[in-house]
């Protein structure tokens, strides 16, 4: 039986060109080709600038940095979330302090956000989760009013959209906070096989934020091969090696023009399991905010409590069936590199959606046809 794969990336002969074209040039590294990526992205985002850099987590890390946190500092945010988020919190030397998520959309309750702040407190980090958007007018008016900054963990959002003002969308990465962050791992809507962007308003922090992601060296290669004499960087603070190759930023700039299409083909098919699904006695399904547009990077079901089977279960059969599956979404605090730290508050929709979440297959070239035998084999394990 064909194995039907959660999420499958979508490149092509225009991508492999590109590629090809960067790896002739015999320039490999963070080159030309990045430096056209980031434009080309910040372009498409709506945002001033972007910085590449070398994954999703690097430029979570890259931006907690940039904003100078460190030891005794608080950041708000999530444990239902890919580890990374609060791995980057930890890497500067900050605390995370998570509060629990709405149970419909796996985002930050901006209900609960109040009681977490302490006189610590420096930053609301707020994931887009699975690339649904969060409440992030009701998040940026409760960060004005504490002045705190707010970056946004969008690596999962490429293409999704959000209203902050009655008919007027945008996309998740032209920043009303202070920074937002991006994934190109292969999961994610668009790939360059890993890689990360930074989009952000403020030039001093994102130029220091290019110069972190190559050890916090004073002058790029570029610059160097511009100044038409000999000239000697500096390292004024200690940096990282987070770059990303112009390999990738060859493809990357192929996977920028295909995203329109992308995005409809997701939001299409995530509409299909919607209408088969929604019925069903068994299941919850996740629910778009009137005010955002999800991108569909994933597509999940939530067991309910009277479902006679469990999440294990259910993915077991579906796998026995040639259909592969991902459980709900982690939560950190579950994990043994957290189990130090206390937790300030109870997280039952974060353990529920872990629990009792399965994410279904979902990627743009995926047919009708495989779609509908997730579908039958799910309503048949369900029964």
């Amino acid at each position: 039986m064909t194995q039907i794969p959660v999420a499958r990336p979508t490149l092509g002969e225009e991508e492999a060109a590109a590629a090809r074209r960067a790896i002739l040039s015999g320039w490999v590294v963070q080159g030309p080709e990045v430096a056209a990526f980031e434009k080309e992205f910040a372009a498409l985002m709506g945002a001033p600038l972007a910085v590449a850099c070398s994954s999703g987590t690097a430029a979570l890390h890259l931006a907690l940095a940039a904003l100078d946190l460190g030891p005794g500092d608080e950041v708000i945010t999530v444990s239902h979330s890919f580890i990374a988020t609060a791995n980057a919190v930890r890497y500067v030397g900050a605390t995370p302090v998570f509060v629990d998520v709405e149970y419909l959309t796996g985002n930050i309750d901006p209900e609960l956000i109040g009681a977490a702040l302490t006189p610590r407190t420096r930053v609301i980090l707020v994931p887009h989760q699975l690339g649904m958007p969060c409440d992030l007018g009701r998040i940026l008016a409760l960060a004005r009013e504490h002045n705190l900054k707010v970056v946004e963990d969008a690596a999962c959002a490429i293409g999704a959209e959000i209203s902050l003002a009655p008919g007027d969308w945008e996309p998740i990465g032209r920043p009303h906070g202070d920074l937002a962050t991006f994934s190109f791992h292969p999961r994610k809507v668009l790939t360059t096989g890993d890689g990360g962007m930074i989009t952000g308003t403020d030039p001093e922090i994102m130029a220091r934020m290019a110069r972190l992601r190559t050890h916090a060296m004073s002058l790029s290669t570029a610059e160097r091969e511009r100044a038409g004499g000999i000239v000697f960087e500096q390292y004024a603070e200690v940096g990282y090696n987070y770059r990303l190759s112009d390999i990738q930023g060859a493809v990357g700039r192929e996977q920028v023009k295909r995203l329109p299409g992308l995005v409809a083909e997701r939001r299409r098919l995530a509409a299909r399991y919607r209408e088969a699904l929604e019925n069903q006695v068994f299941l919850d399904l996740p629910q778009e905010p009137v005010w955002g547009k999800s991108n569909w990077q994933s597509f999940w079901i939530i067991l309910k409590e009277e479902c006679p089977r469990q999440q294990r279960q259910v993915m077991q059969a579906l796998l026995e069936k040639g259909i592969r599956t991902v459980r709900g979404v982690m939560c950190a605090h579950r994990e043994p590199a957290y189990r130090e730290l206390p937790s300030r508050f109870p997280l039952p929709v974060s353990e529920r959606l872990q629990d009792r979440s399965i994410i279904l297959p979902l990627y743009p070239g995926m047919t009708d046809d495989e779609q509908e035998r997730v579908v039958s084999a799910l309503m048949e394990i369900l029964k």
